[in-house]
């Protein structure tokens, strides 16, 4: 919040952004049934109204149990359907069986939001710094579930054979073929990147400020687009070894992948299935939902790399990002990525980097202390932001991070050389 605003003001700021963000995960909630939001189709994602309660019990357990004096839990049983990982919260229930819980009903889950947010917004003209930081940062977390709500939802679908659509299918006029790939150069030197903790609000592994020693090395100044990515499985992309880590090959043959995930042939085209339904790729289009594993594979098809982390950030604070869309209301845009004008905000890009902390990270004391440190171990970082991606997670420090395999995400690639 910005210091230099009158107290209450920053009260009437806070709590405006605070029902803002609720508010709009029941709109995504809309659309669904109450048999859409409990079924989980793999132990990756959850069911969406999972997501509506553990932001729930986020705001219920580290701002109105924890500093609000006489708060009593609405329902106590609902800490260990709800926790997601918090160790220090207790025993929870196993993550790959969250969609086993029939019960509460969409409708009561519903409730208790309706209780909770009462309860908070009642709350925060007494809240001391602590516990309004805290409401802040759980209204970016509950962000965070919008966008793997959707992406979650997403999956969902496409493992239905009806293929159902979230948002009504709006026409698309046809994209003009992408412009060749240019190339941002850089000659190397010394750095500074990560959060200085002037910007506003960033989560804490996005700092600190720090040095890092680049080696010359040209950025594309696009993604890679789905035209692309065609020619690299016309190729054989898929069917040869040789451009593949041993991982990523070894995963390839166990799993049959042939295209990105959502995929399908139609003729001698491809198809792909988004938040709209099924509908023929774009050529001009980023390419997305792909692994750490196909990125690294195509770069080195291309005879090219994956940039780093660092190269990724220095290359994004020279150029303005693109808006990227962005879920508002159901149906009200197309969550669906579109090429723009900036450098980045259309998919989530993979570096070559692994998620580790920055030189002097030091995880925030109590329970939140979990929220990202914990993580940095055999996950790589993305970068950017994408078409769910709500705005304010757009920017050059924000660091995202999956698995290697993982793809069910709006992730895609940019590609780099040395020089």
């Amino acid at each position: 919040m910005d210091a230099s605003l009158a107290p209450d003001n920053r009260m009437h700021i806070l709590q405006q952004r605070y029902l803002s963000v609720r508010a709009r995960t029941l709109a995504l909630l809309a659309p669904l049934s109450d048999a859409d939001a409990t079924v989980q189709s793999m132990p990756d994602a959850s069911p969406a109204k999972w997501h509506a309660a553990h932001t729930t019990w986020f705001f219920e357990t580290f701002i109105l149990r924890d500093h609000v004096r006489g708060y009593r839990l609405y329902d106590p049983q609902f800490p260990f359907l709800f926790n997601s990982y918090y160790e220090t919260e207790g025993a929870r229930i196993a993550r790959a069986a969250r969609g086993m819980l029939t019960r509460p009903t969409l409708k009561e889950v519903r409730a208790w939001r309706a209780h909770v947010d009462q309860a908070l917004v009642a709350a925060l003209p007494e809240l001391a710094d602590a516990a309004l930081q805290l409401v802040q940062l759980g209204c970016h977390h509950e962000e965070q579930h919008q966008e793997l709500l959707l992406t979650d939802i997403l999956h969902l679908f496409s493992t239905n054979p009806l293929e159902p659509a979230l948002f009504p299918a709006e026409p698309t006029p046809a994209s003009a073929p992408p412009r060749p790939i240019g190339w941002l150069p850089h000659p190397g030197g010394i750095v500074e990147i990560g959060d200085d903790g002037e910007t506003g609000f960033v989560f804490d592994c996005e700092g600190p400020r720090h040095q890092a020693l680049l080696h010359p090395h040209a950025l594309a100044d696009r993604c890679v687009t789905n035209g692309e990515w065609a020619e690299f499985i016309a190729d054989g992309g898929y069917r040869s070894p040789r451009h593949w880590l041993s991982d990523g090959w070894a995963w390839v043959c166990r799993e049959g992948i042939d295209a990105p995930l959502y995929w399908k042939p139609d003729g001698k085209s491809w198809t792909s299935f988004g938040l709209h339904g099924r509908h023929r790729i774009d050529p001009a289009a980023p390419v997305t939902h792909i692994s750490f594993y196909e990125a690294d594979a195509y770069a080195c098809w291309a005879g090219c790399r994956l940039p780093t982390e660092e190269e990724w950030e220095e290359a994004a604070g020279r150029y303005d990002p693109a808006e990227g869309q962005q879920f508002e209301a159901p149906g009200s845009v197309s969550p669906r990525p579109e090429t723009g004008p900036g450098f980045f905000g259309t998919v989530w890009e993979w570096t070559g980097s692994p998620y580790r902390p920055w030189p002097g990270f030091r995880p925030a004391k109590g329970a939140v202390g979990e929220y990202n440190g914990k993580f940095m171990s055999g996950q790589f970082v993305l970068r950017g932001g994408s078409c769910a991606t709500p705005r304010g997670h757009i920017r050059a420090s924000y660091r995202n991070f999956f698995y290697p395999h993982q793809r069910w995400q709006f992730t895609g690639l940019r590609l780099a050389k040395d020089v």
